[in-house]
């Protein structure tokens, strides 16, 4: 999943709604992937880590995945 700080440089807000997009951040366990291994930089981190806390309170995403329980 290597990816590009440039990719990144345009984003402003990352949506909570986006399940997928979220879900790339989020290993088989349903754990929030650190910046080394998402390539993102620190700005764009704190904005997926609060969306993904955001969707799973509201229940878009997981807490745990199935195959933990």
């Amino acid at each position: 999943m290597a990816r590009n700080d440039q990719d990144f440089e345009h984003v402003e807000y990352v949506d909570y709604k986006d399940t997928e997009f979220l879900e790339q951040f989020t290993n088989n366990q349903g754990k929030i992937l650190p910046r080394r291994v998402g390539d993102v930089p620190a700005r764009v981190q704190r904005q997926i880590t609060r969306a993904i806390k955001r969707a799973r309170h509201l229940s878009l995403l997981p807490y745990v995945s199935d195959n933990v329980r």
